[in-house]
């Protein structure tokens, strides 16, 4: 299994830290100043905590000044692989056949699981910070001197009512669906289960009143709650097993993940062929015939009708 190391004796799923936290700064206060062309970003279209960074920086216009690899969504014992393929390439910068490779030659002897995103330092040669939270910080407001975006997705003013809300996305939704998912006990599975479609409730009755969590602006916490809604339907509510009930069924979360995949640039982040193909294929405990589903059917550019909420 590929998270063996991360299952406790409970049974239950305990995510490994992330090793690289290193920060780029837009005011000379760390070892890695903002500059155009210097850093890579390595991501999986079919991973939740990579497709935010790719969000951001798509928000942020920030195509021009940071360069980005899709990598091969089937990971096999060996990782993450560069290979050529229908929305992945080859690694242009190091010529890595592996992410793994990145891992071992920025801290020898790494030993922990190899994840993306990845953020990679070209002038230093290793990998500066492989955390999706850090990344979409930096990429938010580091690059502001290179970008004619001026958006803020973390304003100041917000982060007060923001902050204890991120915690339970992240908590219960966005890690709550691998929590049921790579539970090994009934007991754990059937509290993760519960803890995850309580918060979906509780949002649910959020969004009937407001177009967005914090209001008519959507912020860093909407970022983080939408990659995990587009891919529930797809693969949480099934392969996970999270399926009392599917996104579809609350009508205010639906309408709201249609409101956000309709924005401009979005659904370009969004790759459906390498969301099944990833969770379907690479988790062979879970899905030993490696059967890829064919639906469900989605049409998420019908009216959302979210317009209408303040």
């Amino acid at each position: 299994m590929d998270f063996v190391d991360e299952q406790n004796d409970a049974g239950e799923f305990v995510r490994q830290e992330d090793v690289f936290r290193s920060w780029v700064t837009c005011d000379g206060s760390s070892a890695y100043p903002a500059e155009p062309n210097r850093y890579h970003l390595y991501v999986s279209l079919a991973c939740p905590w990579a497709h935010r960074t790719v969000i951001v920086r798509k928000l942020k216009k920030l195509e021009s000044v940071i360069g980005m690899t899709v990598l091969d969504p089937i990971r096999d014992e060996r990782g993450w692989a560069f290979r050529e393929g229908e929305g992945c390439t080859e690694d242009p910068i190091n010529q890595f056949t592996y992410l793994s490779e990145a891992y071992i030659s920025s801290e020898p002897g790494f030993r922990g699981r190899v994840t993306v995103p990845v953020l990679w330092d070209k002038k230093t040669a290793r990998i500066l910070n492989n955390s999706e939270d850090d990344i979409t910080r930096m990429f938010n407001s580091a690059f502001n001197a290179f970008t004619q975006s001026t958006l803020d997705i973390y304003p100041e003013a917000l982060r007060f009512e923001m902050d204890p809300l991120i915690q339970v996305v992240y908590e219960k939704i966005n890690n709550g669906v691998y929590k049921a998912g790579f539970s090994t006990t009934q007991v754990v599975y059937e509290k993760e289960v519960t803890l995850l479609f309580e918060a979906l409730d509780q949002l649910e009755n959020r969004l009937s009143k407001q177009r967005y969590l914090l209001g008519s602006q959507l912020c860093e916490v909407d970022w983080r709650l939408f990659p995990t809604l587009i891919r529930f339907d797809l693969v949480y509510h099934g392969h996970f097993k999270c399926n009392l009930r599917r996104i579809l069924d609350y009508p205010n979360l639906y309408n709201y993940m249609k409101d956000i995949y309709q924005q401009t640039h979005i659904a370009e982040t969004v790759n459906f062929d390498h969301i099944k193909r990833h969770y379907y294929v690479t988790h062979t405990e879970i899905n030993p015939t490696q059967i890829v589903p064919l639906g469900p059917v989605l049409d998420l550019n019908t009216p959302h009708g979210r317009e209408k909420l303040t």
